[in-house]
């Protein structure tokens, strides 16, 4: 007979932890080489990207996040962010797996799960599915939601999971506050550092761009990401220059008839997309109508995210792929202090590199 929970309170993993403008604590931890780690010591003179996961032993997803940031380190460096990932592995696991994939940043083991609680991010679901709780039907879901399914119906690995962080990234400045924080809905997704980077504002240089010239504007579109795995949370920019006196339509505009700027992606089996991120526009007056709308009509930067889907039936479809292409449009509608131009529909595609997950044990 299982018992029913009593107004348990939804998870939201969003107001979990230290909220942007809040001192996070600091932390005393070993890292995958035995030196003992501080926050002090660990911060840039920019600040900390910090980096909460839940094993780089058992879990693919976290271990294909700590490869890609290690790709980001001299870059994230030489903005005068330091760099640490923290979870409960043990000193010997984190070695194994630094050694094995070349990781030279600070991997803090937290192996009694006191950082992760104090900085109160950790997963109580966990426990909720091994308690008398188990059964009832909201932390079931959580479970599959928040944990891994599979886990709890391998006797075996149940307690394995115990006392892992909900996995999230804290961006903080030089004096311990945080300025943003990534955390994700589901357990198989994880923001990449590029991700972060390119919303935070942190010198990443467009690879892989697409360029184009129209008669009223000029772009470059690319991916924050070239690499990408079951999982990946990246985004797709899109740089934007209007011509000298030209605008372009921002949200709001679709109200008075007009075509907003956005980039529409095509549907996809391995992907989904996040709606259009816009920078803050400005209200144009339009003399010929006498009428306010919102354009941009300085340089401005718009990004769609994308998740890679991470079932395992679409893992299990893409074990043979090496490359996925994503296509769609640029679309927009122009005007200068005259003349309102036809919409236009600029096609865009991005090729990526597809690696596969890393199951490799670290400790057998």
């Amino acid at each position: 007979m299982s018992i029913i929970a009593q107004d348990r309170p939804p998870i939201d993993v969003h107001s979990l932890g230290p909220q942007v403008g809040d001192t996070v604590p600091e932390f005393y931890l070993p890292d995958q080489s035995g030196q003992m780690r501080t926050l002090e010591s660990i911060k840039g003179p920019n600040g900390a990207m910090l980096l909460f996961h839940r094993s780089a032993d058992w879990w693919p997803y976290c271990k294909a996040q700590l490869v890609e940031l290690q790709d980001r380190v001299e870059e994230l460096q030489s903005a005068g962010i330091g760099v640490a990932a923290i979870s409960y592995d043990s000193k010997e696991t984190l070695a194994t797996f630094a050694e094995r994939r070349n990781i030279t940043f600070p991997l803090l083991s937290d192996d009694d799960s006191s950082t992760i609680k104090e900085y109160g991010i950790l997963n109580t679901v966990v426990a909720e599915g091994l308690g008398p709780n188990g059964n009832d039907p909201e932390v079931v879901a959580d479970v599959h939601r928040y944990v891994a399914a599979a886990v709890f119906d391998s006797p075996g690995l149940r307690r394995m999971i115990n006392g892992t962080p909900f996995p999230g990234t804290f961006m903080i400045d030089k004096d311990s506050r945080v300025k943003s924080r990534f955390f994700e809905e589901f357990y198989r997704e994880r923001v990449t550092t590029s991700n972060v980077m390119l919303k935070s504002g942190i010198g990443l240089s467009p690879i892989a761009a697409v360029e184009g010239n129209t008669a009223q504007l000029k772009f470059t579109a690319y991916p924050s990401d070239t690499v990408i795995t079951n999982g990946s949370r990246f985004s797709l920019a899109v740089d934007i220059e209007p011509n000298s006196k030209m605008h372009v339509y921002a949200p709001g505009a679709e109200e008075k008839g007009y075509r907003v700027v956005e980039l529409n992606m095509a549907p996809s089996d391995y992907f989904r997309f996040e709606a259009v991120e816009f920078p803050e526009s400005e209200i144009y007056y339009f003399e010929p109508l006498d009428e306010y709308v919102p354009v941009f009509q300085k340089p401005f930067t718009i990004l769609q995210e994308a998740i890679v889907e991470a079932s395992a039936e679409i893992e299990k479809e893409l074990e043979n792929i090496d490359v996925l292409t994503l296509s769609g449009t640029l679309d927009y509608q122009a005007c200068d202090d005259a003349i309102c131009y036809l919409p236009v529909s600029v096609p865009v595609s991005f090729t990526l590199e597809f690696q596969t997950l890393d199951y490799q044990r670290s400790i057998s």
